[in-house]
């Protein structure tokens, strides 16, 4: 349970060194800039710097052009972009001449796109007159005719009979499909209108050929011609756009890489303040790079600086960064999904990271499931670098570590008998899930395993609190001691009573272990106050003060039986998974030879995915609210320092 020890750095020298001093915080990859001003009492004289990016224009242009011809900037190293000897005017007018130059080349091609589109779909139209026979010329030249070529919707072209009256009202398919009938009709100038808003009526929708020669069949070749001619067009563009690109990628790459840095370090002069003719700068860096950090500022001679640990600077909240083992580290994942923890509070991810593996693993207890989620957790991380794959790993193998136990191997109950008989001379499994008894005593084991878990979070909390120095929250509240104690006496004098037989649970037990400790937390706040020599530690309406804290306790002794009976679902969870396997077997039962084993595979397939989300869920949900949430309150700041470069 770690978080990044940190320092903080103030630095004050002269406005003429603040972008010397930025580039070489930026540069060192460590540093976490803050407000400076909120560092000090008393800020009169000083002002913040709110200035613009001069290099955020330029870069923003640059960036634009690259990703308008889908190429992506590469960053150079240090070395390869300090080698870039132009200014800031250099670089502007740089990324204007190849904005100018890509959009001249892109706007040429998107307009030969759209011509593609507009021939494409002309094609489209004309493609269903073919065979017509009609010269368009002819039809276009005639004086006293009008014709209309178009389509009608199949509904409307079977209504055409009931215009029989109307000698005028004819139309001449030429094709159909499933939904229209394309062709043309005729009208004599004089009924034009009329025989319009009959077809209009119909729905006919019309398609203009007035710029069309020839024939239907040669007006689709000459515009197939045309539209050819701006498909090598574009390939033309595009092969001076990826030639333009080889020949500038080098600069380009230079220029981006300057100014990304120019501007990254430019943003850190925002959290400065100015006092006349000099700045003031604070920040954050991790306390084991503090003599880099002395060694990268000691040559600037104008620059004097502090350090300062974090411990002593709880009030403006330092940013936290996790630092945990190995093993721990993939849990962050689930950490962050909650909160980080504020600086001087505890990790929670080793207790989630061990609490989880083994919830995981008793509820999906399966050797040859387990060993399959631990292979499609490697493969998601290998591969798709997805953090819960990297979970998926030792859960699945805790999940086969419990199939060991259980005696399950995809399902198959018996498979392991020859190991037990060989390693412990044992003739069958050591436990059988659906065994009455030892349904029960998994069920028993779910609500003990959970209340030792509660009682560890509660432990923690317990520590947490002194460390942070809330007696209130340590001592006297239902996750402090007072809450320990009437938790662990409760469930332990009961649990015990039950199993030994005896009487444990007398009158003075009750008195003094069971509600004495919630006299206790009923006074948590007032207990609280006179430890922490609060000033006006009681309260005004004593009334008022008891009747809320009496539905306050109330709510915790429920919220304690819901926690501890929330653990049921641990037990429940075996059960199901080895009757969902029996329903598997029972339908493959009733099959034989090839079916048999699709219904096996497949059932196992299903019940891995399936009951795997169930179970990551539940277990998640069992974390969050019955455990971790008791001593973490996920407050924090996550630590992120500027950077140009981030390191994997």
């Amino acid at each position: 349970m770690a978080v990044l020890k940190i320092k903080v750095i103030s630095m004050i020298g002269r406005m003429s060194e603040l972008d010397h001093v930025a580039a070489v915080c930026g540069r060192s990859g460590v540093f976490h800039p803050d407000n400076s001003l909120s560092f000090y009492s008393d800020t009169s004289g000083f002002s913040p710097l709110n200035e613009e990016n001069p290099y955020a224009g330029s870069l923003q242009i640059l960036t634009d052009a690259i990703a308008s011809i889908r190429k992506k900037p590469v960053m150079l190293d240090e070395e390869a972009t300090a080698s870039y000897a132009g200014t800031l005017a250099d670089a502007k007018a740089y990324a204007l001449s190849f904005s100018s130059c890509v959009s001249d080349l892109q706007r040429q091609r998107i307009d030969a796109q759209k011509k593609v589109e507009e021939l494409s779909q002309s094609i489209s139209k004309i493609s269903h007159f073919v065979g017509m026979n009609l010269d368009l010329d002819e039809v276009h030249a005639c004086d006293y005719i009008k014709a209309r070529f178009g389509c009608l919707p199949r509904e409307s072209y079977e209504k055409l009979n009931s215009f029989s009256e109307n000698p005028y009202v004819i139309f001449f398919p030429c094709s159909n499909d499933a939904q229209y009938y394309w062709g043309v009709y005729f009208s004599p100038i004089e009924q034009v209108t009329e025989v319009d808003r009959i077809f209009s009526s119909l729905f006919f929708e019309r398609v203009r050929l007035t710029e069309m020669t020839g024939t239907p069949e040669t007006a689709v070749e000459e515009i197939r011609r045309q539209r050819q001619e701006q498909l090598d067009l574009i390939q033309q563009l595009d092969a001076r756009i990826e030639k333009y690109w080889n020949v500038e990628s080098q600069q380009a790459n230079q220029v981006f890489s300057w100014l990304t840095e120019k501007s990254t370090y430019f943003t850190i002069r925002k959290y400065a303040a100015r006092y006349h003719d000099n700045f003031v700068l604070t920040g954050w860096i991790p306390a084991d790079e503090e003599l880099t950090f002395r060694q990268l500022l000691d040559p600037i001679d104008s620059v004097e600086y502090t350090f300062d640990a974090a411990e002593n600077e709880m009030i403006h909240s330092p940013p936290v960064k996790l630092k945990n083992k190995k093993p721990f580290r993939p849990f962050e994942f689930f950490v962050d999904l909650y909160g980080l923890p504020a600086y001087d509070e505890v990790d929670p991810t080793a207790f989630v990271a061990m609490t989880y593996i083994l919830l995981f693993g008793i509820m999906f207890g399966d050797l040859g499931q387990g060993l399959c989620v631990s292979l499609v957790g490697y493969l998601m991380w290998r591969f798709k670098k997805m953090a819960l794959g990297r979970i998926l790993i030792p859960c699945g193998i805790s999940s086969a570590f419990f199939g060991l136990i259980f005696g399950s191997v995809f399902g198959f109950e018996e498979a392991l008998n020859p190991l037990y008989h060989a390693l412990f001379g044992l003739e069958e499994k050591p436990v059988e899930v659906m065994d009455p008894f030892t349904t029960n005593m998994i069920i028993y084991s779910a609500v003990g395993l959970g209340i030792i878990l509660v009682m560890i979070a509660i432990l923690i909390n317990i520590y947490s609190s002194l460390k942070r120095h809330r007696y209130e929250s340590a001592l006297f509240g239902p996750n402090g001691v007072a809450g320990f104690v009437f938790y662990a006496s409760l469930t332990l004098g009961f649990g015990l009573q039950l199993i030994t037989g005896k009487t444990i649970v007398t009158l003075p037990y009750v008195v003094c272990l069971i509600i004495f400790p919630l006299v206790v937390i009923s006074f948590r706040e007032v207990l609280g106050d006179f430890v922490e020599h609060k000033p006006h530690p009681l309260p005004e309406k004593w009334g008022e003060f008891i009747m809320q804290n009496f539905f306050e306790v109330f709510e915790f002794l429920l919220s304690y039986a819901s926690n501890t009976i929330s653990f049921l679902r641990v037990g429940a969870f075996v059960l199901v998974h080895a009757g969902m396997m029996v329903v598997v077997f029972t339908l493959a039962g009733m099959s034989s030879g090839i079916g048999y084993v699709l219904i096996v595979v497949i059932g196992n397939a299903f019940i891995m995915g399936l009951e795997g989300l169930l179970v990551g869920i539940q277990v998640l949900r069992l974390e969050f609210y019955e455990m971790f949430s008791r001593f973490f309150d996920g407050d924090g700041r996550p630590f992120v320092p500027v950077t140009v470069r981030r390191k994997d």
